[in-house]
């Protein structure tokens, strides 16, 4: 390389690198100008609620038919009154713990099964021909398709409900676990034992830290397909629970609690989901973390 001159790499990173920084000035306030500032959020988010129960006052309230028979709902109004008086009443409550209980005992099962299995199917071919097989084979079973087995076999319709729970939970994790631990960069652990670490320090120290995005991204999909069959599982076979009270409404012709059922699993939804997301925030606090959007 003769005086004066550079290499190609060198001679183009210096001017690429000055002309892309006023470039990634200009699209970074492009983009914060697209986004509302953070004040905004929460406002703009009350404000789409409020606008859509509005509508929906109005198409009640008004008897609209538009091929939608909005004539034969209640009015939001109808449904908070029917809320506030079931939020005075010991059944409502009995309710909530009983779904509670068959959810978390369910889910906590699928969690303490699920992501060692899931470990073991992404790091040994072995549990892949074996434990595999029967994993993909069941999976596309919907778990409230074995509301009639569990019936059958299990003593009571509670050890039913909550088997259904840890099915429906079971497989997310199961699958995100599997494809978190094989989309891990074989670097890490071939680093980890170069410096004289061993299988458990591999585990340890590479697979569960770096599995923990995905792992609890299979847990909120867990939880959701969990609530959805275990409802769903309340209304087939339960005797206490918010999906056999919402049931229960419908055929007592009570539309205003059947609403209210509804607006209470969104909720316990919205709360479990929500549980999970900041627990997940804090085991992986170590990861760079973009704008929220």
């Amino acid at each position: 390389m003769t005086a004066g001159t550079y290499p190609d790499t060198l001679r183009t990173t210096g001017p690429t690198s000055s002309a892309a920084a006023p470039s990634a000035t200009a699209a970074a306030t492009t983009r914060s100008a697209r986004v509302p500032r953070s004040s905004w959020r929460w406002p703009l988010r009350v404000a789409t609620v409020v606008a859509a129960l509005a509508l929906w006052q109005w198409l009640a309230t008004a008897d609209v038919v538009l091929w939608l028979h909005f004539d034969t709902i209640p009015a939001p109004t109808e449904v908070a009154s029917a809320w506030w008086r079931r939020l005075h009443g010991g059944e409502y409550y009995l309710d909530l713990g009983q779904s509670l209980i068959r959810i978390g005992v369910g889910f906590a099962l699928a969690t303490a099964v699920g992501i060692p299995l899931g470990i073991a199917l992404g790091r040994s071919a072995l549990a892949g021909d074996t434990l595999g097989t029967l994993t993909e084979l069941a999976r596309p079973v919907p778990a409230i398709a074995l509301v009639p087995i569990a019936i059958l076999i299990f003593p009571t319709d509670e050890a039913g409900m909550v088997f259904i729970t840890f099915v429906a939970a079971l497989f997310p994790i199961v699958v995100s676990t599997r494809h978190a631990v094989r989309a891990l960069p074989t670097i890490w652990e071939e680093s980890v034992r170069t410096m004289g670490g061993t299988r458990r320090d591999v585990v340890l120290r590479v697979i569960l830290p770096g599995i923990m995005p995905g792992v609890f991204g299979g847990l909120s999909v867990g939880m959701g397909v969990a609530w959805i069959c275990l409802i769903s599982a309340e209304m087939i076979s339960g005797r206490l629970g918010v999906g056999y009270r919402t049931w229960q409404s419908y055929t007592v012709v009570d539309y205003p609690g059947v609403f209210v059922g509804m607006f209470t699993i969104a909720a316990l939804g919205v709360l479990t989901s929500g549980a999970i997301e900041i627990v997940g925030r804090r085991v992986t606090a170590w990861l760079p973390r973009g704008e929220e959007r």
